[in-house]
């Protein structure tokens, strides 16, 4: 690890610490996964054996982990981390226990999971459990200026594949083929790989998470394409458009479309520091429903974004959250006609200090191939 990522690692532990006190808590148990990747830089792997960053409010952090997957992690002294290692006929959860002891408030990892919650909890039995998602989430949701560099990278690339979209996107392929000519796509363009490929034509279109099927795409068809994954980097995109094979079979579409297309652009104009997260989703939904489409849209109109697709904060009715700048997150109203046709606008976008910057550029409108 470069002593910049070195830097970024214990900056970020600190932090964590801190948030842990402020939050009553005693120590956190981080599982492997993204969490564990935006603190030390390395996600790790979860399985049956007991790997966990234990990070008590005051002392050093220690990385429990297998002896036989220690050499994965590498030297981790240069963050001030201790590694503590374990082999099989060892109880790893006493180990963890004694670097907390004494703990009275432990918050886990909301992805730990259970087989190592309740091992923990019979060998710390005097320790209240809380997650330590309301902790580290508080971190991750502002993001840093490398961090919106990703992002923006990582934009720019699934841009490109939409941009390509006229070479595989026509009538007599089926959603599938379609689909597996995007991913290699999104891998070419610059990503690790495709987390998600959504081909959503005709009715399957009003399908929300189709992903794919065996339906042939037809003149006329209506087609809802979502598409993201993570970069080298590990943060992601997420990006989706809509287009049409040919002028579209439904009356009702351009109408209709054109009331999502000003409800995206709403919602974005009503991003900035300052407002609430579901004041953004309520732009989006007062100019759908005043074109009738309220029970169409049935979805939130948006989720943050980072080294997980879906990550705090989300943008929905109930979320009184205050955004701050560094907030990254998408914007992604849709209409929704069960059994006829769909369609979603999503731009992933990051609160500035004075307003909102989009991280994705591709044009709105109804793309007609």
């Amino acid at each position: 690890m470069a002593s910049t990522d070195q830097d970024i690692a214990r900056t970020r532990l600190d932090r964590a610490r801190r948030a842990a006190v402020a939050a009553g808590v005693d120590a956190l148990v981080v599982a492997p996964g993204s969490d564990l990747r935006y603190l030390i830089g390395q996600a790790g792997h979860s399985f049956e054996r007991l790997t966990a960053l234990l990070v008590p409010a005051e002392g050093e952090p220690v990385l429990v982990v297998p002896k036989l997957e220690a050499p994965g992690f590498g030297p981790l002294g240069g963050l001030g981390v201790r590694v503590a290692t374990w082999v099989d006929g060892e109880d790893p959860y006493r180990l963890a226990a004694e670097v907390v002891a004494g703990a009275g408030r432990v918050a886990v990892g909301d992805m730990l999971p259970a087989l190592h919650v309740l091992g923990l909890r019979a060998a710390l039995p005097g320790a209240e459990q809380v997650l330590a998602g309301p902790v580290l989430s508080g971190l991750r949701m502002r993001k840093d200026a490398a961090e919106v560099a990703a992002l923006r990278a990582a934009g720019e690339a699934i841009d490109r594949v939409h941009a390509r979209m006229g070479e595989w996107l026509r009538p007599g392929r089926t959603e599938a083929q379609v689909a597996a000519d995007i991913a290699e796509a999104i891998v070419a363009e610059g990503h690790s790989r495709a987390d998600f490929v959504i081909v959503g034509s005709g009715p399957n279109g009003a399908s929300p998470h189709h992903e794919v099927s065996d339906r042939v795409i037809e003149a006329g068809d209506v087609v809802v394409v979502d598409i993201g994954g993570p970069t080298p980097e590990g943060y992601c995109s997420d990006s989706t458009r809509t287009y049409s094979l040919g002028e579209p079979r439904e009356p009702d579409v351009a109408e209709a479309y054109a009331a999502l297309e000003a409800a995206q652009a709403a919602a974005v104009a009503a991003v900035r520091p300052g407002v609430s997260a579901e004041s953004v989703d309520a732009a989006a939904r007062q100019v759908l429903a005043e074109a009738g489409l309220a029970e169409f849209f049935i979805h939130r109109t948006g989720h943050g974004i980072g080294l997980d697709v879906h990550e705090h904060p989300y943008i929905v009715a109930g979320n009184g959250l205050v955004l701050e700048p560094g907030m990254a997150f998408s914007v992604e109203p849709g209409v929704y006609l069960p059994g006829r046709w769909g369609a979603r606008i999503e731009d992933i976008v990051v609160v500035t200090e004075d307003g909102v910057a989009a991280l994705n550029n591709r044009p709105h409108g109804l793309a007609v191939l």
